[in-house]
Parts: C-alpha cells; sequence; structure tokens
C-alpha cells in the first residue's frame, strides 16, 4: 500500500496580507509610547513577596480607591518607610 502521489495532493490556499492597523488603536498606542520610554528609563529592581489571596485583594481595592495602582502605593509606602537613606 502506497501513499498518495504528489501530483494529486491539493495546494495550500495562501491566507493573505495580514489586514492593517485600526487607526484609532495605532493613535492609541503612540500616545502611551513616550510614557513607556520614560518609565524604562529608570532603573528598578522586581521584589517578590508572598501575601494571602485575601491580603493581595485588600491592597488592589484600597489602590483602586486611591486611583492608583497596587504597585505605585507599595513603592510609596516602602518610600515613606525605607526610604531617604537612614539606617
Amino acid at each position: 500500500m502506497t501513499g498518495p502521489s504528489s501530483s494529486s495532493t491539493p495546494k495550500r490556499a495562501s491566507i493573505g496580507r495580514k489586514p492593517a492597523a485600526d487607526p484609532a488603536s495605532t493613535w492609541v498606542r503612540q500616545a502611551d509610547a513616550p510614557e513607556n520610554v520614560a518609565k524604562a528609563s529608570i532603573f528598578t529592581a522586581r521584589l517578590t513577596i508572598d501575601v494571602t489571596p485575601a491580603l493581595r485583594g485588600r491592597i488592589k481595592v484600597i489602590a483602586f480607591e486611591r486611583g492608583v495602582t497596587a504597585a505605585e502605593m507599595l513603592r510609596a509606602l516602602l518610600e515613606c518607610e525605607y526610604g531617604g537613606g537612614q539606617s
């Protein structure tokens, strides 16, 4: 028993070009670009801590109520407590 010959296999249809980006989406992404570059130029180090799901939820709710991200709120808290260069 042999497989089908190569001449009887159907040709694959081409998918075509990817559609152009939505102009509104492109405009929104361009507005965010300068801010991202500024944030990337600041040196940061990642800190990972384990918290309970309940504490994580409270942190996120409080940050939302204050209109900031949880990361921004926790950075300010850590800076207040441990910043200033005092030992």
